[in-house]
């Protein structure tokens, strides 16, 4: 069975394709004007795989991901969509994610979310009626054509399903195994937390292989090039679970009139130790509101989407043998 309105498989295919992924995060907008979304998106296009549209990050209100991610699946850009459990109750998460595969959306980021504290109306009610292991289980349910209540979809949605991890966040023992707790939900793939503190990711990705996790789903680093030293006390200081090492900050701060340059180059460097690291699929650039600065990154490291290397004839038997793949694991 498949959707009546079929996304794409790009971004499954290249990471199925073994080639090293590139992803990145844009800003969905503070404005119901797609203008700003769209010239975001065209900024980054060529230099990626697929595009992550986040769910009000940090707890702050932004023009719905879901309608971003179908103004840009419609313009041939292929979205990997944020859900995250803070703001919608396990019934609207079903509703939501059956909306985003009637829009093409196949890309679904499982997220647990920032809470409310942390934005702009700290008073507002958090719902969090399950997390992101529950929402990959949800979701997985809805793939195997049930809602939870037991009730038949047909045809269900076809979702590539993904979450995130953090290595930073303490206690560090725990990361692997709670990576391993998404993959046995059902996470196909995922993306990492911002990587500044090189050393310590490594550690984790050291343990992640002894779990042998690397093998079973591909995991994207995160990078972000730093655009001030404002932003990177605020990284350090304000944003849970962020490791900025304070020589980072350092050399921003002593970067002056020549900021936004130390600062790519700082990405520059961190893209280049995580490829010494064996077990990353690919990269996810995060450049928070800097979406110009994806295109510098790509030209100092070399990164290109895994698509861009693929010949055509390729493309279509990788593209064919995922399809079937996934057709036989519904039906299973």
């Amino acid at each position: 069975m498949t959707t009546a309105y079929p996304g794409t498989r790009g971004f499954e295919d290249a990471l199925a394709g073994g080639r090293m992924v590139v992803t990145c995060e844009i800003a969905t907008g503070d404005s119901p004007d797609p203008a700003g979304l769209m010239r975001r998106a065209a900024l980054v296009r060529d230099h990626v795989d697929a595009v992550n549209l986040p769910d009000n990050t940090a707890g702050v209100a932004h023009l719905s991901g879901l309608a971003a991610a179908g103004l840009l699946a419609a313009a041939g850009i292929e979205p990997i969509l944020h859900v995250t459990c803070r703001d919608t109750n396990r019934i609207g998460l079903q509703s939501l994610l059956l909306g985003a595969a009637a829009l093409g959306v196949r890309n679904i980021l499982c997220l647990t979310g920032d809470h409310v504290v942390h934005g702009d109306q700290p008073d507002a009610k958090p719902v969090f009626d399950i997390d992101s292991v529950g929402l990959l289980r949800v979701a997985g349910s809805l793939r195997a054509g049930r809602y939870l209540s037991g009730r038949p979809i047909a045809p269900p949605p076809d979702l590539f399903l993904g979450s995130t991890e953090n290595p930073f966040a303490p206690p560090w023992d725990f990361r692997p195994l709670r990576l391993r707790k998404k993959v046995e939900a059902g996470a196909r793939f995922i993306q990492t937390q911002i990587v500044f503190n090189v050393p310590r990711f490594r550690e984790f990705m050291a343990r992640v292989r002894d779990l042998g996790l690397d093998r079973q789903v591909p995991i994207l680093a995160g990078v972000a090039p730093i655009r001030s030293a404002r932003a990177a006390r605020y990284m350090r200081d304000r944003i849970p679970g962020m490791d900025v090492p304070e020589v980072l900050v350092r050399r921003m701060e002593q970067a002056s009139g020549r900021a936004e340059e130390e600062g790519l180059r700082i990405g520059a460097e961190i893209v280049e130790e995580l490829r010494t690291i064996p077990g990353l699929a690919g990269f996810h650039l995060m450049p928070i509101h800097w979406e110009e600065a994806v295109a510098e990154t790509a030209r100092r490291t070399g990164l290109r989407p895994a698509r861009a290397s693929m010949a055509p004839a390729e493309a279509a038997a990788l593209a064919t043998a995922t399809r079937t793949a996934s057709e036989g694991e519904r039906c299973a």
